[in-house]
């Protein structure tokens, strides 16, 4: 996607973003922005077609195999992680709360392994609770307002199983910094639910990537 349909994109999900929370919808936007996008991927601003090279370049420096492991990918938009994650030896479950992305991803990856949902982080199925060995979040946690992020937080951590371990991407903003416009940048602090809910933080990087313009991403590990 160009950088002046990255822009448009942006500024017309803000504003859906920003009707729907007036309207008291924090969450399920979502499914009218796939909606509305009519299998236009540029009109999905996170949509770029390829797996989030943050996610590849932590699997490559850890050497990372799945081995028949369970993974779950939160959020998964498009379906390009969840796709590399099955293609490095995980067995994936990805789900979104917005169908028609789901609908997508399934005409994108015929024939997939990956199992992809339709579903509600707030309300998963039983199963999932403390059902995966990998849990991936990536950019997700940045849509929610600062108010439900404690709960997002909390309700991710309960899929996380014993051992298993829980890979946060995020941007990132300084203490006391303007969170600004949506999607809205993270405090390291605010990543301590994590941590009341059980999980050990094993490694934390504050970043620089090489969007243009780049952002500022935090990467955490957890392990239960």
């Amino acid at each position: 996607m160009n950088m002046e349909g990255k822009a448009k994109a942006r500024a017309e999900t803000r504003k859906l973003v920003k009707e729907s929370i007036g309207r008291g919808d924090e969450y399920k936007w979502n499914q009218e922005l796939y909606s509305r996008a009519g299998r236009r991927a540029e009109s999905i601003p996170w949509a770029d077609m390829v797996p989030n090279p943050n996610l590849v370049s932590w699997l490559e420096k850890k050497g990372t195999r799945g081995d028949g492991k369970r993974a779950l990918v939160i959020g998964c938009g498009l379906g390009d992680d969840a796709e590399e994650l099955q293609r490095r030896g995980f067995c994936v479950t990805a789900f979104d709360v917005a169908k028609t992305a789901i609908e997508w991803c399934e005409e994108r990856f015929r024939g997939s392994q990956v199992k992809y949902a339709a579903a509600d982080l707030f309300s998963p199925p039983r199963d999932w609770i403390r059902g995966f060995d990998f849990v991936l979040e990536s950019y997700t946690l940045q849509t929610f307002p600062a108010s439900l992020r404690p709960r997002a937080m909390r309700a991710m951590a309960e899929l996380v199983a014993p051992k298993g371990v829980l890979l946060v991407i995020a941007r990132g903003r300084n203490e006391g910094e303007p969170e600004g416009e949506f999607p809205w940048p993270l405090v390291r602090s605010e990543l301590g639910v994590f941590v009341e809910c059980g999980l050990g933080e094993t490694s934390f990087e504050d970043f620089t990537d090489n969007e243009n313009p780049p952002i500022r991403r935090f990467r955490v590990e957890y392990i239960r």
